[in-house]
C-alpha cells in the first residue's frame, strides 16, 4: 500500500512541476523515472530529500526571473528542466537508490545524499549568485566576468552553495539517523562537487561567440545564427559538467568512506 501512496505522491509532484513549467514534457517523464528508481530504494525519506532538491531548485530559478533574463541569454537552457537536466541532476543518486534496494547497505544512503547535496549546492549556488549586485570572478582568468559565466564565482554564490549542501546533509542527518560525522562529509563533498563544477566550467566546459552580436554563450545557436566555438570541448555541456562533478564528488565521498570505515 505504501509504495502507491509513494507513486501518487511522485504523479502529483510531477505534474505540478510541469504545470508550473519547473519541467518540461521529457523532463517531466525522467523526473518520475528518478522518483521511481528512489521510492524502490529509499521510499518517502528518499524521495523526501529529492523533492527538497527539485521544489528549492525550481523556486531558485523562477526567483527573480525577469532580473535573470540577460544572464539567461548566455546559457544553453532556460529554468524549465528537459530529460537530460533531469538525469543530470538526479539520474546518479536514482542509480545509486536502486543499488540500495538490491544491497542494504549504509554506504548507498550516504552516496546518494552526496549526489543531491552536490546538485542541491550548485543549483543554489548558480541561481542566487546570478543575483549578486558584484560582478563574480573568473577562476581561469582571475579577472570581473559578467553574471552568469561559468567558472566564475561571487561571495552571495559561494554562500548559496554552503547552504545548499549544509540543508542536504542536515536533513539526511534526521532522515537516515545519520551519524555526525557522516553528515559532515556528505556536507563536504556536497559542496565539494560544487567546486568541482566551477573548475570544470571554467576550464573546460564549451563556450561560444555568438557571430552576430559576439556575446560569449552556452549556446550553438544564437541570433539565429550558429556561434564559435571559442574554447573548452564540445561535448562538455553545462548537463554534462553537472553529472561529472556530482559523479566525482561521490567517487571522491565514496574512497574517503572507504578509509574510514571499511
Amino acid at each position: 500500500m505504501d509504495n502507491y501512496i509513494y507513486l501518487l505522491i511522485i504523479v502529483i509532484t510531477v505534474v505540478l512541476g510541469y504545470s508550473f513549467r519547473f519541467l518540461t514534457i521529457s523532463g517531466s517523464i525522467a523526473a518520475a523515472m528518478v522518483g521511481i528508481l528512489t521510492m524502490l530504494g529509499l521510499h518517502i525519506q528518499g524521495l523526501f530529500l529529492l523533492g527538497v532538491f527539485f521544489v528549492t531548485s525550481s523556486c531558485w530559478s523562477k526567483y527573480k526571473r525577469m532580473q535573470k533574463n540577460k544572464v539567461e541569454e548566455r546559457h544553453a537552457k532556460g529554468s524549465q528542466r528537459d530529460w537530460q537536466q533531469v538525469f543530470a541532476n538526479g539520474g546518479g543518486a536514482a542509480v545509486v537508490s536502486l543499488l540500495y534496494y538490491f544491497s542494504p547497505e549504509p554506504v548507498w544512503i550516504y552516496l546518494f545524499s552526496i549526489f543531491i547535496a552536490s546538485s542541491n549546492s550548485d543549483t543554489w549556488a548558480s541561481e542566487i549568485g546570478t543575483l549578486s549586485k558584484k560582478a563574480p570572478i573568473s577562476i581561469r582568468t582571475l579577472s570581473i566576468a559578467e553574471n552568469g559565466t561559468s567558472g566564475a564565482i561571487s561571495m552571495l554564490g559561494t554562500f548559496a552553495g554552503v547552504s545548499g549542501a549544509l540543508l542536504i546533509a542536515l536533513l539526511a542527518f534526521f532522515l537516515f539517523e545519520l551519524s555526525y560525522d557522516l553528515a559532515f562529509l556528505i556536507f563536504i563533498f556536497g559542496f565539494l562537487g560544487n567546486i568541482v563544477d566551477t573548475f570544470l566550467g571554467a576550464f573546460f566546459q564549451a563556450s561560444y561567440q555568438c557571430t552576430q552580436c559576439h556575446s560569449e554563450t552556452e549556446k550553438t545557436v544564437h541570433c539565429g545564427h550558429k556561434t564559435k566555438k571559442t574554447r573548452g570541448f564540445s561535448f562538455l555541456n553545462n548537463d554534462f559538467v553537472n553529472f561529472l562533478s556530482s559523479f566525482i564528488a561521490a567517487l571522491v565521498g565514496f574512497a574517503v568512506y572507504t578509509l574510514l570505515y571499511v
